[in-house]
């Protein structure tokens, strides 16, 4: 029996207020209006910005009305389309997207820039472009995560705001690219441009920085430098392409002054990749005088960071990346077959994999610096691409 144009019931995460833990509801998930798309969740990754909206609105993150249903990294199949959407078709496999790609706007006309605003506003209070969301439970509105929420069996996004992929990709594994996966390999390849035999250096070992470390990598830097408080990381860096990896506590001195001696002068590029002014700081400063470049992939939202304006005139560039730079419906397609083509590696970023019910497990993994990736499946075997139920 069809479910287009009814309301579906289904299990979600939901987040009901900050700093408590998610609780499993019965949700009820409205069908798409004009430009919106409703699809079927297979599988989703547990991002540090998911884990920070709920646990740190304090520190440096805006805070996100409650009740909210949390999650941005996923891949699933369209179920349905609303009215005038004509670019999805029921059983597409998709990527949301938390940044959109309008394609007629003066930024997605732009080769300067990702930042497409549409539906933007909205998106950031947890709403689509109505002002509502499609999610509510016990009769109560549940807000969208970014515009996109899949920690539920079934969300709604705008067809602005969704990426069709190649119909044989594993949903369980290209669902990393909704998020970390992109922010950081793109931050090496597409923001900081790194060169041939240059020299780089990555602060912070998570998914982001390790994407960023594959893409420093891939664009055959000689030096490699991973950095990061946690040792037991650094064999999953070299394992990425690092050639070296520090760990702070292991030096009386600050970090930048370490890699400055490391290197003979400063490292050609630094990629930021915890979303902490201080590292970022850090990594402007272990950078070369004359044309080191830093680049800031880590997420914060209200804080400053500290620039010396000398270390500025002397010739360092200073840049942040969202998202990578990737054009999000246009490039994330293109990751895809990238990872098909054996060109990308995402497998070996998923540490765990759980069950929707177990994703207060999975925050704990990632608070306690056990994962790099756990990844969701929100069905049963039999209803996904048949993935692998490892611990």
């Amino acid at each position: 029996m069809t479910t287009a144009r009814q309301v579906i019931k289904c299990e979600a995460a939901v987040a009901w207020e900050p700093g408590r833990a998610l609780v499993i509801e019965e949700v009820e998930v409205a069908p798409p209006k004009a430009h919106e798309v409703r699809i079927k969740t297979v599988a989703t990754g547990v991002c540090h910005t998911d884990w920070e909206y709920l646990y740190e609105t304090h520190k440096g993150m805006k805070s996100r009305p409650f009740p909210l249903v949390l999650g941005h990294e996923a891949a699933g199949i369209v179920e349905s389309v609303g009215p005038d959407v004509t670019t999805f078709s029921p059983g597409d496999k998709v990527i949301p997207l938390f940044l959109p790609y309008c394609g007629e706007c003066e930024r997605c006309q732009s080769p300067k820039t990702n930042h497409c605003r549409k539906n933007w506003e909205n998106a950031q209070v947890g709403v689509l472009a109505d002002g509502t969301s499609r999610i509510s439970c016990k009769g109560q509105q549940v807000y969208q995560f970014l515009g996109v929420s899949s920690f539920s069996q079934y969300t709604v996004v705008p067809d602005t705001s969704l990426a069709k992929i190649r119909a044989d990709a594993p949903l369980d594994k290209v669902c990393l690219l909704g998020c970390g996966v992109s922010t950081g390999y793109g931050a090496a390849v597409k923001a900081a441009k790194v060169e041939k035999d240059s020299s780089c250096v990555v602060f912070g070992l998570g998914a982001v920085g390790l994407a960023a470390i594959m893409g420093c990598k891939v664009a055959m830097a000689k030096t490699i430098i991973g950095i990061d408080i946690n040792p037991e990381k650094f064999e999953k860096a070299k394992l990425f392409g690092a050639t070296d990896c520090i760990n702070p506590r292991d030096f009386s001195k600050p970090i930048q002054e370490v890699v400055v001696e490391k290197t003979n002068g400063g490292v050609d590029y630094a990629l930021e990749c915890v979303g902490s002014p201080v590292i970022m700081s850090a990594a402007l400063e272990s950078t070369t005088d004359a044309w080191g470049m830093c680049v800031i992939a880590g997420w914060t939202e209200t804080e400053s960071i500290s620039v010396l304006v000398e270390k500025l005139l002397m010739g360092r560039t200073l840049k942040g990346t969202y998202f990578g730079g990737w054009k999000s419906v246009l490039d994330v397609p293109k990751l895809v077959d990238d990872y098909m083509d054996n060109k990308l590696k995402l497998d070996e970023f998923i540490t765990h994999t759980r069950q929707l019910n177990q994703i207060n497990e999975a925050f704990d993994l990632l608070k306690n610096g056990k994962s790099i990736r756990t990844v969701i499946y929100l069905r049963g075997p039999q209803e996904t691409d048949g993935p692998s139920y490892a611990t």
